[in-house]
This record gives structure tokens, C-alpha cells and sequence, in this order.
């Protein structure tokens, strides 16, 4: 889908409850053989900050300017996403699993979460304060500040106890669990789910037939 110029990968709507758990989901089918990945340049990162409605269309197009101006910084600026997004999945999907993360994977995101910080402030609003970011018109790692800040929300929320990873094993999405009784165990019923009630069907009916 192209909006305004800009070439719009087919990011899945599924959600993760959780804008970092959500930039997990960039790498689909991550245990198949041929994993599909949806990030495959800056460009692609700035598509999904539109997609996430993180970015306006100006700011995108701004970025975008940039990063022609600046290519190899843009380079690894994605490059550096792709890290953050492989720690954040693996910290998360071991959180899940009850076990403890790698250290060099919260290493990954103290270092960028130190660099976020860095541009953070407190601005005004009509009812209050709001956290906001400085630089962030011109900044090419914007979109990464935004990101870690997010995956430091939950790793330091109550909510951290309901993250959950897909009981499909060619899937293993993450989200957050926010069902009455947390007992959620798909990313989606209407595809996980139904594939795994459509598989326990078949097995029950083969094994039907071979009692007979």
C-alpha cells in the first residue's frame, strides 16, 4: 500500500496490546524455515511508525529527507532497530517462559534506552504534563527512542506478569494477556487458535479411524 509516496509493507493488524510487543510482530513466522520480514530498510521502519501511528505524514516524509541526505547513518540506524526488535522479542518471549533474560540482551536496550533518554522532557499540556521527545524532527533513530521507552514501561509495569507468547509453536507471537481471567493463548483465535482446534479435530478423528 502506498500512502503519500510512501511504499507501506503489509504489517499484520494483529495486536500485541503492547506498542513493543507490536514491533516483535515486524518478523513474521520467525520459526518457519523462511521467516517473513517485513523491515528490510529505513524506509520500511519509517512505513511502520506511520503504520503504528507514531509518526505523521509530514514527520515521515521529514525523515525520509534525511535519511537521503544521511544514508550510511540511516543504515545503521535500522540496522540498530533490527538489534533492539531481536532483544526486546527474546527478553519478552523468556519473561514469558518464566526465565531470565540474557544479560547482553538488556544490554542491547539499556544502551539505546540511555541515548533515548537523553532526548526526553517533560512538556505542558492543557490538563497537565506529557512526556515528549527533543530533536525527534531530525533525529533518525526517533522512532527507536519511542520503542525502548515502551519495552521499559512493561519490563517496569505490574503488567509485565501478563505478557504471553503464542501456544503455536510455528508461531510464538507475544502479547499481553488482557483477558478477565488471563487465560489467553493465542496472538489471534481466528488464526492460531482455529488452526490448532482444526488440528486436535483431525487428530481425534484419525485416531477414531484407526480403532475401528
Amino acid at each position: 500500500m502506498i500512502e503519500d509516496g510512501i511504499d507501506i509493507p503489509d504489517f499484520d493488524t494483529i495486536t500485541g496490546n503492547w506498542l513493543c510487543l507490536d514491533f516483535t510482530h515486524t518478523l513474521g513466522g520467525r520459526y518457519d524455515a523462511q521467516p517473513q520480514e517485513l523491515l528490510n530498510s529505513y524506509s520500511d521502519l519509517i512505513a511502520w511508525g506511520l503504520f503504528e501511528h507514531l509518526l505523521a505524514h509530514e514527520e515521515a516524509q521529514r525523515l525520509l529527507h534525511e535519511a537521503a541526505q544521511h544514508p550510511e547513518e540511516a543504515s545503521a540506524v535500522f540496522e540498530r532497530a533490527i538489534r533492539l526488535r531481536e532483544a526486546i522479542y527474546r527478553v519478552f518471549y523468556a519473561i514469558s517462559e518464566d526465565s531470565s533474560p540474557g544479560q547482553s540482551d538488556l544490554t542491547i536496550l539499556n544502551d539505546i534506552l540511555a541515548h533515548a533518554l537523553s532526548h526526553a522532557c517533560i512538556v505542558p499540556e492543557e490538563k497537565g504534563f506529557v512526556w515528549d521527545w527533543t530533536m525527534k524532527e531530525q533525529s533518525l533513530d526517533y522512532l527507536l527512542w519511542v520503542v525502548v521507552r515502551s519495552a521499559a514501561d512493561l519490563l517496569t509495569s505490574e503488567r509485565l506478569r501478563d505478557v504471553r507468547a503464542c501456544s503455536a509453536e510455528d508461531c510464538r507471537w507475544l502479547f499481553l494477556d488482557t483477558s478477565k481471567n488471563h487465560s489467553r493463548r493465542w496472538c489471534d483465535m481466528q488464526t492460531c487458535g482455529n488452526q490448532a482446534k482444526a488440528r486436535r479435530h483431525y487428530s481425534r478423528k484419525k485416531e477414531a479411524v484407526s480403532k475401528r
